[in-house]
């Protein structure tokens, strides 16, 4: 199998996640009044979501080491492929448990098959001995573009929400059969003679001050990458007064400016170093939230959207980044603050929903807002450690479990931002 084969196959499977987490984000207004949900059911909803991610998360790394990325990979990308049309139907049938359901298995699906295709990325990354990460990374933003887009054009056509999902469900089988053959089956899968039982167990990573900041860096941003994928189209719909179909286009907005900032962030990381990029695009992202929730006009707001998504595009990947540097095993570093992360996207929905139905949704985004803020005291901490130096060409782009040396290989992989990215 080529290289360019095994690398276009893999943008298609990065990009799929994408693809469906948008389609299902833009249809949340229409599925919010099939299901009669307040505010506060919907993030109950958006829970089943988030548990899923983090349990897909836990159960990735050893069963990559195990099997290999790429049954994985596959497994996974099924998981995701099936939710589309049990969200659709669910929703149709005013079934909250089924939407649930569907959304659990469409979080253990991309929680688990996106470790995946990282250590794939990886791989091919090694092999080709060329930047390959920051592309598909971005990949997964174009293909959130991608379903927004057509979850624009299904909204203004008032197609029901069980076909939209249920033909995207068939369009993303389509592009893991297609993709799936070109893709090898030994990546990632550690030999008998890698797994050291009897190796010196290694320093708790609960241990490393600097780790622990960046891991409350990571939730950050996570939280507010993940409040715009779970609740932007309810804000602009129920907070700013737009359509369903503005409503989605808003959010479509955010996506391109998540995937311009991720294809164009490189570039500036390499001239100008991770700390200083991303403190600039925290205030960013603080700046476009801020329009947001405090200015009451509509062309305002998107703008600020667009501000919020160029800003919180790379904060995610750099933290990761800097936490798969410094003592101990990349792998393990990277797990414990990819970790930390997924628990603020347990804890962000419901939160924000609570205070949603209380007050509005507009005022429960002052509290990811305060967060942003406090976040850039703590950009200082992704500067490299250990003597590295930067910018260089390998911190365009966030480190995987396999980045430090092929025998990383034999770790449990962990998550590394895509989407909430």
């Amino acid at each position: 199998m080529s290289l360019r084969a095994r690398r276009l196959s893999l943008f298609a499977l990065f990009a799929l996640p994408g693809l469906t987490i948008a389609s299902w984000v833009t249809r949340t207004p229409a599925i919010r009044d099939l299901l009669g949900a307040s505010t506060a059911e919907m993030g109950v909803v958006l829970l089943g979501l988030s548990a899923g991610s983090m349990l897909g998360i836990l159960l990735s790394g050893p069963a990559v080491t195990r099997l290999g990325a790429k049954p994985v990979m596959i497994t996974g990308s099924l998981g995701v492929i099936l939710s589309m049309p049990m969200i659709g139907l669910g929703a149709a049938s005013g079934s909250i448990p089924t939407v649930v359901i569907g959304l659990f298995l469409f979080g253990l699906g991309m929680g688990g098959g996106e470790v995946a295709t990282n250590v794939e990325g990886a791989d091919i990354e090694r092999l080709s001995k060329r930047p390959v990460l920051p592309q598909l990374h971005g990949s997964f933003s174009l293909g959130t573009f991608i379903g927004a887009s057509a979850g624009i054009l299904f909204t203004a056509l008032a197609v029901p929400v069980e076909w939209h999902l249920v033909v995207v469900g068939i369009i993303a089988l389509g592009v893991l059969a297609a993709a799936a053959p070109r893709i090898i089956s030994s990546t990632g899968r550690a030999p008998l003679s890698g797994r050291q039982d009897n190796a010196r167990p290694a320093t708790p990573v609960w241990k490393d001050s600097r780790l622990i900041l960046i891991a409350l860096l990571v939730l950050v941003m996570a939280l507010i990458e993940g409040t715009a994928s779970d609740w932007l189209p309810l804000v602009m719909v129920d907070g700013h007064g737009v359509t369903a179909t503005l409503g989605s286009a808003v959010y479509a907005a955010f996506a391109a400016a998540m995937t311009i900032g991720r294809f164009a962030g490189g570039a500036a990381v390499a001239r100008f170093g991770r700390a200083p990029v991303l403190r600039i695009g925290i205030i960013s992202a603080a700046a476009g939230m801020a329009l947001v929730v405090f200015v009451d006009n509509q062309i305002v707001a998107a703008l600020g959207v667009i501000l919020w998504g160029l800003g919180a595009s790379l904060g995610f990947p750099l933290a990761l980044s800097a936490a798969g540097e410094g003592s101990g095993e990349s792998a393990r570093r990277v797990a414990f603050a990819a970790t930390i992360g997924y628990a603020a996207l347990l804890v962000g929905p419901p939160l924000i929903g609570f205070i949603g139905e209380h007050s509005s949704l507009r005022i429960a985004l002052i509290v990811p807002l305060l967060l942003v803020v406090g976040a850039i005291f703590l950009a200082p901490v992704v500067r490299p450690s250990n003597g590295t130096t930067e910018p260089s060409e390998m911190d365009q782009y966030p480190p995987t479990l396999l980045d430090a040396s092929s025998s990383t290989r034999a770790s449990a992989p962990s998550a590394v931002a895509g989407a909430r990215r």
